[in-house]
């Protein structure tokens, strides 16, 4: 609709009289990078927006729509952004409500309702309501992240929808603004309310009129009944609801009343702005729960077993087949949660109940499992029960980004995921499917929503390709016909958006798509809502991500880190599914990301940074390509903390991409001076160790303090690490040179990191003196500091000859097997992450021993409790409690449990993991100028208050240097590091 973008002038002038935030200028790297953060969603599509708007209130929001009519571009509602149909791309003007619409407005327990803003999270919204006794019951496999304004626009349903229904079923009222700006309120109108809506001269009486005439014509409503999906299939979402506004409003004298929340539920942004909705709830379900996970030989056999397991009214058959549960073997994530899986299945039917007591449970699964042996279906039947249901849910959850860790160019997509038939004609219909695909030579994966008939088929194709988008397209057009055939709708719960939305003609007929166009026009005459999506939109196969790779071969970028795994760092980057994970929020629980959970803000999640590497990486015509200020904007706010890589189900791992895009980008610009220094911390700390009390005083001096800080830009408010007395090393030598019978006991090596080495020396003195106690001997073998700073900093040559140099070291004294300890998280865990992929070729078998051998200090002593070298009785039996926060890369290594295990061993010491996810210092970054504020705001999520409201006896125990110090500064507590708490606790 857009025939040029407004000036600059104008948007100048818009972005002054806004309380929220406008981005449209192409000359500031900031705008620059918002808009191509905002050019993709979770779909295939890409296309770079005018402009992206942050509104902060309602009248943002009716000077945008004012804007958009003078200017004659249209506005593209956003909230998590996890579309797979494309319905929050395009060229006009992005609308993110996702930062400010987040109030929780009003819970009416009584009533069973609540009226909330478009942002609200939908798992966040349930954590509100479940002290209320009641649940909002649609539920997305992105619950973490979608917001109610999304899954209004979807019609989203989720894993229980045979049961809690739709979020159509649920929406009450909705305050919208119109395509004028004036406000409006849906709701179901009782005849009387009917007739005087009719009568209002606005453009909300225009649309009421002109909507009753079309459904109250006979012919109209007679080719909706006849062309739109059956009745029996509850996902029906093809186009407007048109079906449902004649279903639920028709009397005996014809069309009596209208509720247009039916119509706006699954129109995605393109009738009405939401600013409010008013939700139904449901009471919270049984707490006992069971999941049994049939198991099938193939995947038919698991369509055919769905149809007896309905009769057996479940709260949910969801299905999971070979590809999804394949990609979870070995993940870092996933691969615990494979515990249930018996064999090797073609398929899986997770048939989930729930009831009040697991009697009830075990009588309504033996009964299912005995239908099934008696019909020859299924192999293995595991019961799951109560909280190990969790990790066998988020594998069916995870499904969408699990897949894509498939190697290469051809992956799958989303095209036909959303297809939906009754769940009788299931089992025909994917065997038609198959055959299609087959006549294709295509492999598809297959999951979700057997109990509603609704499976995600993700067929793999090349999108890089005119031959793989041509066949995009082809795929579709035939799945379209076989929907046809089975009375199905082409979406259930995806929507239409641009992909399928110009085959609803094909899928309804022209008549009633004729009708649709009707709908847009009568609410929308101008285009300004989501123009494009659903009625009028653009080829499906244009405007894909890949569209420039299509006339050129890109060429493959030359990095330090080892990319050879994840074939590159491209297809590393490209392995964003765009699920948003990264979106969620601390209510969620979790680490990945911090910085987002702080800002709220899209250019700060990891989905984020994966895709502007990807653009510039793919269209840059630099020679250095990562030499783009734009990717520095959009990496700036990334902590480094790893959860990526263990959290995102694709394992992007950013932080790994962005050390390597910084020494990129400081080969282009230069190494600033506060980089050089950080990078250099051992160097400056070893100065420093010669004259500490000098240091120490001048750090600590109010005024000294301030004069270091502005001028290397740190934080005035953040107070810096002191040194010790003196070194580890040095106190070591000279310690066993007085203790002569400490290298009598089993050898073990200790990792003198630059951290404990020079500021944390007492943790490593008691650290040795704990060691040796318990019958060790401890040695420090030669090796240079861990190379961490560097890391951090991006500078990764200087990490990489470290990395070598240590592993040369490492690799001959630790050949006999004797581990190293390490006692701070960065620095040790370093050997056995970033070493493996900084080493040459010849070198990775020597890093991979050290690597293996190598352990935190609690790993190590849980490891001998296990193996019965370590027992309860060498500690005191005094009660205590502690509260232990994880260093980021304890969760991200899977190595947290074992701190917490050997804090527990002592006999009465009770320890509680404090649900935090980073601490927000993450190394330097908190000591930032810049970045204090956000370090602060992250802290505060859960780590501060859970600190600040623990009682004066309780213990709080952090392993890292980083999240002590952040503690002290944000709390004025005193953490303990797990050494100090086991030698105080150790039997003298």
């Amino acid at each position: 609709m857009m025939t040029s973008a407004p000036s600059l002038s104008a948007f100048a002038t818009l972005e002054a009289s806004l309380a929220g935030e406008l981005y449209f200028d192409d000359a500031s790297s900031l705008h620059q990078a918002q808009k191509r953060v905002y050019a993709t969603d979770a779909s295939v599509y890409q296309e770079m927006p005018v402009a992206v708007a942050i509104p902060q209130t309602k009248e943002d929001l009716q000077k945008l729509i004012r804007f958009a009519n003078e200017h004659h571009i249209t506005l593209i509602p956003r909230a998590a952004g996890t579309s797979l149909a494309g319905q929050v791309v395009g060229n006009g003007l992005v609308v993110d409500i996702s930062k400010y619409f987040t109030q929780v407005l009003e819970v009416n327990s009584q009533e069973s309702w609540v009226r909330v803003q478009p942002g609200v999270i939908r798992d966040d919204l349930n954590a509100v309501l479940r002290p209320h006794g009641l649940l909002f019951g649609p539920e997305t496999s992105t619950a973490s992240r979608a917001m109610v304004g999304g899954m209004i626009g979807n019609n989203s349903c989720g894993l229980h929808s045979i049961v809690w229904g739709d979020t159509r079923t649920h929406l009450l009222s909705a305050k919208v603004l119109l395509s004028d700006g004036s406000e409006a309120e849906f709701k179901p109108l009782t005849h009387e309310e009917l007739q005087a809506k009719l009568t209002l001269q606005n453009l909300e009486g225009e649309i009421y009129r002109r909507v009753y005439g079309l459904i109250s014509d006979q012919n109209n409503r007679a080719v909706i009944q006849q062309n739109y999906p059956k009745k029996t299939l509850t996902r029906r979402n093809t186009g407007y609801a048109l079906d449902f506004l004649v279903d639920e409003g028709a009397g005996p004298e014809g069309q009596t009343t209208l509720d247009l929340c039916k119509l706006l539920a699954g129109s995605e942004g393109t009738l009405a702005f939401v600013t409010e909705a008013k939700l139904n709830l449901i009471p919270l379900p049984p707490k006992e729960e069971g999941l049994v996970c049939v198991h099938f030989n193939s995947l038919a056999e698991a369509l055919e077993a769905n149809i007896i397991i309905l009769r057996h009214q479940p709260m949910s058959s969801e299905l999971v087949d070979k590809y999804i549960m394949d990609f979870t073997k070995g993940h870092r994530t996933y691969d615990a949660n494979r515990f249930f899986i018996e064999g090797d299945p073609a398929a899986l039917l997770m048939v989930e109940f729930m009831a009040d007591s697991q009697d009830i449970i075990t009588d309504k699964a033996e009964a299912l499992i005995s239908d099934l042996t008696a019909a020859g279906l299924g192999y293995a039947y595991p019961v799951v029960r109560g909280a190990l249901t969790k990790p066998v849910w988020d594998v069916r959850k995870a499904g969408l980004g699990l897949i894509r860790n498939l190697p290469g160019d051809t992956q799958p997509v989303n095209l036909i995921e959303d297809c939906a038939v009754s769940p009788e004609d299931l089992p025909a219909y994917i065997a038609d499917l198959k055959q299609v695909l087959d006549k294709h030579q295509l492999q598809a994966s297959y999951y979700a929503h057997a109990g509603a008939g609704e499976l995600h088929v993700e067929p793999m194709i090349n999108l890089k390709t005119e031959v793989g988008k041509q066949l995009f397209r082809t795929v579709l057009a035939e799945t379209t016909e076989l929907v046809k055939k089975y009375n199905g709708s082409l979406s259930g719960e995806h929507g239409d958006g641009r992909l399928r939305g110009e085959f609803i003609s094909q899928a309804l007929g022209a008549e009633v798509y004729a009708l649709l166009q009707e709908v847009k026009q009568i609410f929308d005459p101008k285009h300004i809502f989501n123009a494009g999506k659903i009625v009028d939109t653009p080829p499906m196969n244009e405007f894909l991500r890949y569209e420039e790779k299509t006339q050129r071969q890109v060429i493959p970028v030359e990095t330090l880190f080892d990319f050879s795994q994840q074939e590159g760092i491209l297809r590393m980057a490209e392995k964003c599914s765009g699920s948003g994970d990264c979106r969620k929020t601390h209510v969620s629980g979790g680490t990945m990301c911090p910085s987002y959970m702080a800002t709220r803000q899209e250019k700060d999640t990891t989905r984020a940074r994966a895709n502007i590497l990807r653009q510039f990486l793919t269209s840059s015509d630099k020679l250095n390509k990562f030499d783009h200020q734009e990717i520095k904007e959009v990496m700036d706010l990334c902590l480094s903390c790893k959860a990526c890589k263990s959290e995102c189900p694709s394992s992007v791992d950013v932080a790994k991409m962005k050390a390597e895009f910084l020494q990129h980008y400081h080969d282009a610009n230069g190494i600033p001076l506060r980089t050089r220094m950080i990078g250099n911390f051992t160097k400056m700390q070893q100065l420093a160790s010669v004259v500490p009390g000098v240091y120490n005083f001048m750090i600590k001096n109010p005024v000294t303090s301030k004069l270091i800080k502005k001028t290397v830009g740190f934080a005035v408010e953040r107070s810096l690490p002191e040194v010790g007395n003196t070194t580890l090393k040095t106190w070591f030598k000279k310690w066993q040179k007085e203790n002569a019978t400490a290298n009598t006991g089993k050898p073990v090596y200790l990792f003198c990191d630059e951290f404990t080495n020079y500021n944390d020396v007492e943790i490593g003195q008691t650290t040795v003196k704990l060691l040796t106690a318990l019958g060790y001997a401890v040695q420090i073998p030669e090796h240079l500091e861990s190379g961490r700073t560097y890391l951090s900093k991006g500078l990764v040559r200087d990490a990489k000859e470290i990395a070598i140099k240590n592993v040369q070291l490492l690799g001959k004294a630790m050949a006999n097997g004797t581990p190293i300890i390490g006692i701070e998280p960065s620095a040790i865990l370093t050997l056995r992450d970033e070493y493996l992929d900084l080493v040459p070729v010849d070198l990775v078998p020597t890093a991979k021993i050290v690597a293996a051998n190598s352990f935190l200090l609690e790993e190590f002593l849980q490891k001998e409790a296990e193996n019965g070298n370590l027992t309860a009785d060498a500690f005191t039996q005094e009660k205590k409690q502690i509260k232990l926060h994880g260093h980021c890369y304890q969760k991200a290594l899977q190595v947290l449990t074992p701190t917490q295990k050997i804090l527990s061993l002592p006999q009465n010491f009770e320890v509680e993991m404090i649900p935090s996810g980073c601490c927000g210092m993450a190394g330097s970054f908190g000591y930032e100028e810049e970045h204090y504020s956000v370090s602060m705001q992250i802290g505060e999520l859960v780590l501060f208050p859970a600190v600040r409201n623990a009682a004066p006896e309780v213990i709080i125990a952090a392993a890292g240097t980083s999240c002590r110090h952040q503690i002290k500064d944000g709390t004025h507590k005193k953490a303990l590091h797990p050494a100090e708490i086991l030698w105080q606790a150790l039997k003298k």
